[in-house]
């Protein structure tokens, strides 16, 4: 059964840092996309970041310069660290494994809260 716990997250300070980290099990997600999403109350999921399985980068316009992603097919994990954080950056965090589609993919953590303070 495939699983992804995603950890990390918390509450931190505007212009504070955080790390999240997605592990795997279940099955290999070397040769996949993975990313990260969030949602915020009242708004709509979307897309952070993404990662293919080569190392390509994609990130929404919101957190380019600020937000890295990262993964480590070894440790069949992804990260993604949250730097100059924002109070809008508040939501809960989503690690998707296997994309389908820009915004779909097979696979779902259960999500980790991100609470930014001013």
């Amino acid at each position: 059964q495939v699983q992804l716990v995603e950890s990390g997250g918390g509450l931190v300070q505007a212009g504070g840092s955080l790390r999240l980290s997605c592990a795997a099990s279940g099955r290999s997600f070397s040769g996949s996309t993975m990313g990260w999403f969030r949602q915020a109350p009242g708004k709509q999921r979307e897309l952070v970041a993404s990662i293919t399985n080569y190392g390509s980068t994609n990130y929404v316009d919101s957190v380019k310069g600020r937000f890295t992603i990262s993964r480590e097919n070894v440790k069949n994990a992804v990260y993604l660290q949250m730097n100059s954080l924002k109070v809008e950056d508040t939501a809960v965090y989503y690690c998707a494994a296997e994309r389908i589609s820009v915004s779909s993919y097979k696979y779902w953590g259960q999500g980790t809260q991100v609470t930014v303070s001013s």
